[in-house]
């Protein structure tokens, strides 16, 4: 059997993340106390009891999220085989990098922690939105980001068949719903988001992510990670940062990561962290492949019934 760890990105976040399973699993608690020790302040305080405005702050999601996975992760490990690669949704990529030990828990926390302030200074200087079109093909949906004249408009997120994201200032993905839905498109949802993330407007991001990481060390992955920008298999150490810098500006390619590591040998899926967002996705991505998410105590007890 040859399993991948999935790691979430950010939107999965809730108040009340992580507690059950840092009250059950000493393991899992010794990360999130490394988490507040690294970052100064109680990072863990504000997953377990919120508010949820603060929380849901990108500054803050994106190492909630990041320390939320590690902790399963961790809990995780000695309980299943050696994965044979990994992938994580945008913020995700980090969570699989931890894995593979490409990166240390407490560089990529520091990481993201800045990549989360550099994308929503991004957002005010470049204000954007973004919005997920469903029903069109990528063809489809690239042709109408390219009609686009009122501004920026690009395909963000390649999630699945029929669920792609769209990403650029309010005026561009404006006029990117209203020709996707000439175009077929069932529905256009604009989201609740702080900036145009995956789009040329975080440049600066980029930029600044570029800097923070060339002072970090990095490994060669232990097992592959396949990068969001070409859903393909990343060995080197200095390739995965130049790949995490890339996919701030660049569509996360979903829909094809997962079947190219399918079409590697994977035959089980994990999600590690909260939620099971990438799980579902996989019915569409992976279909009749096991994806199981592990995130609370619930689920570990599920996973080892099966």
């Amino acid at each position: 059997m040859s399993l991948a760890l999935l790691f979430p990105g950010q939107g999965s976040q809730f108040v009340g993340m992580g507690r059950e399973l840092s009250e059950t699993f000493p393991e899992a608690r010794a990360v999130f106390e490394e988490a507040d020790d690294v970052l100064g302040f109680s990072l863990s305080g504000l997953m377990f009891d919120g508010p949820d405005d603060e929380l849901t702050a990108t500054r803050n999601a994106q190492p909630a999220l990041l320390t939320h996975a590690v902790a399963a992760l961790r809990v995780l490990a000695p309980r299943v085989d050696t994965p044979s690669c990994a992938a994580g949704h945008s913020l995700g990529e980090f969570g699989a990098h931890v894995a593979a030990g490409t990166l240390s828990f407490a560089d990529a926390l520091g990481a993201v922690r800045r990549r989360g302030e550099l994308m929503y200074e991004a957002g005010l200087a470049r204000p954007g939105t973004m919005a997920a079109v469903l029903g069109l093909d990528d063809a489809t949906l690239e042709q109408v980001c390219a009609d686009v004249t009122a501004g920026i408009c690009v395909p963000a997120n390649f999630n699945s068949e029929g669920q792609i994201v769209i990403s650029g200032d309010v005026a561009g993905v404006k006029q990117g719903m209203e020709l996707a839905q000439q175009a077929g498109a069932k529905r256009a949802i604009e989201l609740n988001v702080s900036g145009a993330f995956h789009s040329p407007l975080m440049a600066p991001a980029e930029a600044g992510l570029a800097e923070h990481l060339a002072q970090l060390s990095f490994s060669d992955p232990t097992f592959a990670v396949y990068a969001n920008v070409d859903a393909a298999p990343v060995l080197e150490g200095a390739l995965a940062r130049e790949r995490l810098v890339t996919q701030l500006t660049a569509p996360v390619r979903w829909s094809a990561t997962i079947p190219a590591m399918v079409a590697a040998g994977v035959d089980r899926f994990i999600e590690v962290g909260p939620g099971n967002v990438l799980c579902g996705l996989n019915r569409r991505n992976a279909r009749g492949v096991t994806c199981s998410s592990v995130g609370s105590p619930s689920d570990f007890e599920a996973l080892e019934a099966s």
